[in-house]
């Protein structure tokens, strides 16, 4: 970098009076760190690399000490550097600073192919590290190899699945598959049915592959028991919150089955739980309005099917749903395969972890494996008005976020039944008195209470449109809630 540019983040540093995951700050008035390997290895190994700044005493109010000797610093780091695998070359800039003298060694992320870099002396396992926030942590033996999937050209999709139980393929969806492959690719025609289903990687070696398991199985989970889905409904904002009668979750289903099954039952849980919002326009008109786009829903619950690791490190690890009362997370186990980054998604052509299994997926459920999901997901977020989807990969977990602006906008009411009277009218001019939770829940011939509040009641409260007669103690039992 050029001097004003390393004096512009010796400024932001002291400012901030803090560290970040692309800087990491050294005293060195002394002479060089005897240990720089830690961050050496976690910047070669993030995106956009980092930069050690030697010379600012975070323990002294973050003071410009300066280094004694910037030729030296050079040099010792120079020689760290060398005991890397694969070798680093830190680029240094030196900057006069209130008279003392400050050194920058910027470390350029390594070449995917050779991730991840990692201290000779400590070998792969405990020589690599990885940046979370402004502390360089060792990699978990997971971290590592997904990086060998991708460089040895791993296919856990297609390792053979041991005999017995569960491990029968469905003989008539596996011939359903056959007659529709061979429809779409007139090559296949003339191939038995085991050289057909080898080249489509659901057989190897007469034996069933994890793809073919997981798409024509009996029952996967007797082999996989982790490879299900697990769906909940959380009454609020965030894990750990409790409906008013206690409860931890309103709704809670693990899924089983194969990928097609899987996206059924998911479904089958959106459409249960997901909200429609029921809007009365100035001539009383009804319209409902699904809380988030179904579409957009499915896209990112196929791709969680579709992109998951599959590995034997994930065994134990299912894809989660979770709704909150703002939000939907969908997350599966692995973070971003290959070269793909957050910024790529969607845009260019990315690299498949289950190559076997989105092709499958093209012909079983109508999936496009030509990278359109993701621009598909921010279309419908869009076109319902809704905010961005949020996507995030974390230290082998991949998850999106979808947003249903309860915080940003009013909101009438929620009900699932479209053929239901006019809900929100009816409990505002019911409520033109106060009236109390078991008085409401009569009125709505409702038996659960915590169903109502979470369902109808807060959304109102949260819109502006009712009121509680005790707003300093939600929960107290002499509650009751008026409209204005």
């Amino acid at each position: 970098m050029l001097v004003e540019e390393l004096k512009h983040l010796v400024d932001d540093c002291i400012n901030l009076r803090c560290e970040s995951n692309t800087v990491e700050l050294k005293k060195a008035l002394g002479g060089t760190p005897k240990r720089l390997y830690d961050t050496l290895s976690s910047f070669s190994n993030q995106i956009g690399g980092g930069t050690i700044i030697f010379g600012i005493d975070q323990e002294n109010n973050y003071d410009i000490c300066g280094v004694s000797d910037p030729q030296d610093i050079q040099v010792k780091v120079t020689e760290q550097a060398n005991q890397m695998e694969p070798v680093v070359r830190p680029l240094f800039t030196v900057a006069q600073i209130n008279e003392k003298a400050v050194v920058s060694a910027e470390i350029s992320e390594c070449d995917f192919s050779e991730k991840p870099c990692y201290y000779r002396g400590a070998g792969k396992t405990r020589g690599s590290f990885v940046r979370v926030g402004d502390a360089d942590l060792p990699m978990t033996e997971y971290e590592i190899y997904s990086y060998e999937v991708y460089r040895r050209n791993i296919q856990d999709e297609l390792r053979p699945v041991p005999d017995g139980i569960g491990s029968e393929l469905n003989e008539a969806q596996v011939k359903l598959f056959l007659s529709k492959i061979r429809v779409e690719k007139p090559n296949f025609v003339n191939l038995s049915d085991e050289d057909a289903l080898t080249l489509c990687g659901l057989y190897k070696d007469s034996n069933t592959t994890l793809a073919g398991l997981m798409l024509f199985g009996r029952y996967p989970q007797a082999n996989f028991i982790g490879f299900d889905i697990t769906a909940v409904v959380v009454p609020g904002y965030q894990m750990g919150n409790l409906a008013d009668d206690g409860a931890r979750f309103i709704d809670n289903k693990r899924i089983g089955g194969t990928i097609p099954e899987l996206l059924e039952g998911a479904m089958a849980f959106v459409h249960r739980n997901i909200k429609v919002r029921t809007i009365i326009d100035e001539n009383g008109k009804r319209a409902d309005k699904s809380e988030y786009p179904i579409k957009a829903i499915r896209e990112v619950i196929v791709n969680a099917l579709c992109h998951r690791d599959y590995s034997r490190h994930t065994e134990s690890s299912p894809i989660r749903i979770i709704f909150y009362t703002d939000r939907v997370e969908v997350e599966n186990p692995g973070g971003l395969y290959g070269r793909s980054t957050l910024d790529s998604l969607g845009k260019s052509g990315a690299d498949t972890r289950n190559p076997a299994i989105a092709a499958a997926l093209e012909v079983l459920i109508d999936t496009e494996n030509r990278f359109s999901g993701i621009p598909t997901i921010r279309y419908e977020m869009d076109a319902a008005g809704l905010p961005e989807p949020l996507f995030e990969s974390v230290r082998g977990v991949f998850r999106v976020t979808l947003y249903n602006g309860v915080k940003d906008k009013a909101v009438n009411i929620y009900n699932d039944n479209k053929d239901d009277i006019d809900l929100t009218g009816k409990l505002l001019r019911f409520c033109a008195k106060p009236k109390s939770r078991e008085e409401l829940a009569r009125e709505l011939n409702l038996s659960s209470i915590s169903y109502m509040m979470t369902r109808y009641i807060n959304p109102l409260l949260e819109a502006g449109s009712l009121k509680m007669t005790i707003s300093d103690k939600p929960k107290s039992r002499n509650q009751k809630y008026y409209s204005e």
